[in-house]
């Protein structure tokens, strides 16, 4: 069933799913690229990162269940969902990871997250990267609004995206579970005005 609404969507269904996923650039030399097979042990290796492993409960734990994410981020392109890019240097080694999530074509909405391997890491990489992903999902593709939202205790993730314009609005209060325990998290958006 299809739902009825009183104003036309803020992005066309098939916006996305009709184009290949870009490839983006940020500042200082970044290109966010979908993710390839030949990728798998850079992204198996940053869930073996003791900080990405605090603030993300879900990890793959073998190449072949890398391989299987790395499906399911194309077929979500496809289905309009979502998207994830490596971040790599000159489009050679990958730094880290960058996503969009939720998609919401009626409403213009979604959301963002990302991580970044230790030895990148101080290097303003993820603020690149993130500012490059929201240029083009505001202004190009025509989201209307961006969030991302982050544990409490999440200093550097706050850092990111402060610096990449996205406001703190405001805490959730226990709404994510980390190995610890249930997490306050930060909502922080950024709109397109």
């Amino acid at each position: 069933m299809t739902r009825a609404l009183s104003t036309p969507p803020t992005i066309a269904a098939g916006t996305l799913a009709g184009t290949r996923q870009p490839v983006l650039t940020a500042a200082g030399g970044l290109l966010l690229r979908p993710w390839e097979s030949a990728d798998a042990l850079a992204f198996l290796s940053a869930y073996q990162d003791e900080e990405i492993r605090r603030w993300h409960t879900r990890r793959p734990s073998t190449e072949a269940q890398v391989l299987e994410w790395f499906d399911t981020y194309r077929q979500n392109w496809a289905r309009e969902k979502g998207g994830s890019w490596a971040i790599t240097r000159d489009a050679g080694e990958v730094l880290g990871r960058i996503a969009l999530g939720g998609l919401d074509f009626d409403d213009g909405i979604a959301g963002a997250g990302y991580w970044v391997l230790p030895a990148a890491r101080g290097e303003g990489v993820a603020t690149r990267a993130l500012t490059a992903l929201t240029v083009w999902a505001l202004h190009e593709i025509g989201f209307y609004r961006l969030k991302l939202d982050h544990s409490t205790r999440n200093a550097a993730s706050c850092r990111v995206a402060a610096k990449s314009g996205y406001l703190l609005e405001g805490t959730m209060r226990s709404a994510a579970v980390h190995d610890d325990g249930r997490h306050d998290m930060h909502l922080h958006a950024r709109v397109r005005a």
